[in-house]
């Protein structure tokens, strides 16, 4: 049960929620890098149809706002929360902070946050974001305790062709060249039954296969913590981005682009910048292979967002009572 009041003076961020555990991840990212910083004191608000957001708009409520503490910043993630989200600043005021390029004009919220490979170009204030912001805490190197590797699978996209035999087939010449490594083997929602089923088959000693639905929700962020490398189907921009975070070497499961999509041209430029490496037969991979230091979105652009507050007067007022 939320207080009506203020606990501490802390800022209070209302974070919304559409139920999709993906966006849920991205504001829950940034909200644990602000109360890694400031005092905050974080309300979770699941809102429902999009539409309903705009009738609050039109009207000028928000009813889940109602005994609620009153809200310096709305955080939200997905188009479900964009209308809720300006709803409740009409209502009840704060800074709005929209985590994605919306599909409204981008001007209509205080701060979006908006990944680099979106290429925008319009005149809103906003901070570009090196991929998806995700929840995943940084792990130095000396703190890992194991020297497993894992891989994450995807499976059919809007981005990329799904081809199912040449991700076996990597993955198959990738563990059985490394005999003296153990593997653990993951999937996704997206991945196909019958591609496990093909792996099962298989029967690699050193390969350990744990399907999504034997997993908890704290599984991946659990299991790379503990990796020092992961190797990753390039159709799951957000695993790449969860375990460049986690501090770990990663390496990319080749699949072919359909075009140049914004998300095809994220993945070119993580490899231009060698932060990531494409898998390879001949191992020119190892070369390559290595953790990237201090890769954390979500407080980068945690500190971005403060510093552009502080800028107004509203803003300096929002920040300089915390700080």
């Amino acid at each position: 049960m939320i207080s009506q009041n203020r606990s501490n003076n802390a800022l209070v961020v209302w974070r919304l929620l559409d139920g999709k555990p993906g966006h849920e991840h991205q504001s829950l990212g940034l909200v644990n890098a602000m109360q890694q910083r400031l005092a905050v004191q974080v309300v979770d608000i699941a809102v429902g149809r999009s539409g309903a957001g705009w009738l609050y708009l039109a009207a000028g409520v928000w009813p889940a706002g109602k005994q609620l503490p009153q809200p310096d910043m709305i955080v939200g993630a997905g188009h479900a929360t964009h209308g809720h989200m300006l709803a409740a600043k009409r209502a009840y005021g704060g800074k709005t902070v929209c985590m994605m390029q919306p599909s409204l004009p981008a001007e209509l919220f205080d701060v979006c946050l908006i990944p680099e490979h979106d290429q925008y170009r319009g005149f809103s204030s906003f901070i570009e974001t090196r991929g998806v912001i995700n929840h995943i805490q940084p792990v130095a190197a000396q703190s890992k305790d194991s020297d497993d590797v894992l891989i994450m699978i995807g499976g059919p996209s809007k981005h990329f062709e799904w081809d199912e035999l040449g991700v076996i087939a990597q993955v198959y010449d990738l563990v059985r060249k490394h005999t003296d490594v153990h593997f653990i083997l993951t999937t996704s929602r997206r991945t196909p039954a019958s591609f496990v089923s093909a792996m099962q088959r298989v029967r690699l000693a050193n390969l350990t296969i744990i399907p999504i639905a034997d997993t908890d929700k704290d599984w991946v962020q659990t299991t790379l913590a503990r990796v020092s490398s992961a190797w990753v189907t390039e159709d799951s921009v957000s695993m790449v981005y969860e375990a460049l975070t986690a501090q770990v070497a990663v390496g990319l499961i080749n699949l072919p682009a359909q075009g140049n999509s914004r998300v095809s041209r994220g993945i070119a430029t993580l490899i231009d910048r060698q932060l990531v490496t494409r898998y390879d037969p001949y191992g020119l991979y190892r070369q390559y292979m290595r953790p990237v230091l201090g890769f954390n979105e979500a407080g980068r652009c945690c500190d971005a967002l403060l510093a552009h507050f502080s800028q107004s007067s509203a803003g300096r007022r929002l920040v300089s009572r915390l700080t």
